[in-house]
């Protein structure tokens, strides 16, 4: 084994093994300080993040404002029960559904949580809630990803990821991505949401379309369903709107968000019209954690700052710069996505060999399948940042081409 793929965690010399169960693989590198776009590993080399903790980050790395208000509120009150209010929680669910709005206030409520997958429950519940007895099912995409709680793995469409966990809990079903006629096909009396994502994240970079968004609209009103959109990777400003449903021109029942509402500390929040949200009666649903004050004081600091910055227009521009020159490179078949959410579609399949290779090169992407690169930096990068990246890439690829072909 490479210095390069020894794990960066080593073994307890009194268990004699890794403390950390063994969940994500062993890990090459210790990332031990991060500014703005770029980590430092604890042989402090410099890394050019170009996947910002999986589209977490859009701030970049220890943002002053988020870590400010995280240290302000750290000497002012950590935690209560939510059964008493915090001062921060309201201001953030308002500013929310007015970004949800688009401007405009959307006229929905907020449930905070502690992640996407959280929040994403929460969804599954509200559309039980809502449907009633004997109308349970939550409809899907194949290819889709929602969450690793047993819930949302029902509902996340990669059958592989179901291996070892069976029985998963009923009331889900799955369609192609993209197929109307397919979906509409598979509504039923038990039916009680559409749970969609406006791209693909985790199944490759899989961008919707507003014929898809606008049919599913229209199939929801047709049966009283809802339709609910996750956004936990695509929303606040990564796709170049501040949530991807945006982009297509409907208003989703149900929207889910986590990632960058934090900027690194753990929050997700699961927003409802009002009406959807008024099925939740006391005791329905709860967290201990969701929405406690740090988790939001840390949220309001990032919203309040990507307003400032006008974050969208950044991710549009900046993901316009990546995508022009990613596509100029050989071996690179397509380019999709929306903002600072792309994917490189590669000829080969070399995606693992060839963000490897660039980790040791000093950028951090990932190879969200075997032909397709992810790329989601931080939404402050500059054209210059883009850059530096598209050489290492550029010459990771042709590295990769060139192994692969004398294989």
């Amino acid at each position: 084994m490479t210095a390069a793929h020894r794990s960066a965690v080593q073994p307890n010399p009194e268990l004699g093994r890794c403390p950390l169960m063994p969940t994500y693989g062993p890990p090459s590198v210790q990332f031990v300080r991060g500014e703005g776009i770029h980590l430092w590993d604890s042989n402090d080399k410099q890394y050019l993040d170009f996947l910002s903790g999986l589209a977490v980050t859009s701030l970049g790395h220890s943002h002053p404002a988020v870590a400010e208000a995280i240290s302000l509120q750290a000497v002012r009150l950590q935690h209560v029960s939510n059964l008493f209010a915090t001062e921060h929680n309201a201001t953030v669910a308002t500013k929310l559904d007015r970004l949800i709005g688009d401007g405009a206030p959307a006229g929905g409520q907020s449930f905070f949580c502690n992640s996407g997958a959280e929040a994403n429950e929460a969804a599954i519940k509200l559309a039980r809630r809502y449907g009633g007895h004997g109308r349970h099912t939550v409809i899907s995409a194949y290819a889709s990803f929602h969450g690793r709680t047993l819930a949302t793995l029902a509902a996340t469409g990669q059958p592989a990821k179901w291996e070892g966990f069976a029985p998963l809990p009923e009331g889900f079903k799955h369609v192609v991505w993209g197929d109307l006629d397919e979906l509409a096909n598979t509504i039923d009396p038990t039916t009680a949401a559409i749970f969609v994502e406006a791209v693909q994240g985790e199944g490759g970079v899989n961008p919707a379309t507003k014929e898809y968004f606008s049919g599913i609209r229209q199939l929801c009103d047709d049966h009283g369903i809802l339709f609910m959109v996750d956004e936990v990777q695509t929303g606040l400003a990564r796709t170049g709107r501040w949530f991807g449903f945006q982009h297509f021109d409907v208003m989703p029942d149900v929207v889910t968000m986590a990632k960058a509402l934090g900027n690194g500390m753990p929050i997700g929040c699961c927003w409802a019209k009002a009406d959807v949200a008024a099925v939740f009666k006391p005791g329905d649903h709860a967290t201990t954690f969701g929405g406690q004050p740090l988790a939001t004081a840390a949220a309001l600091a990032v919203l309040e700052t990507m307003e400032e910055i006008d974050a969208p227009t950044l991710a549009a521009q900046a993901g316009n710069h990546l995508a022009e020159e990613l596509a100029k490179i050989d071996s690179v078949a397509e380019v999709r996505g929306f903002g600072l959410l792309l994917a490189a579609e590669l000829n080969d399949p070399i995606a693992k060999d060839v963000a490897a290779k660039c980790l040791h090169a000093g950028l951090i992407v990932n190879a969200v399948s075997p032909t397709a690169l992810r790329f989601a930096p931080p939404l402050i990068v500059t054209r210059s940042d883009i850059d530096n990246a598209i050489a290492i890439v550029s010459s990771a690829i042709e590295s990769a081409v060139a192994e692969y072909e004398a294989e």
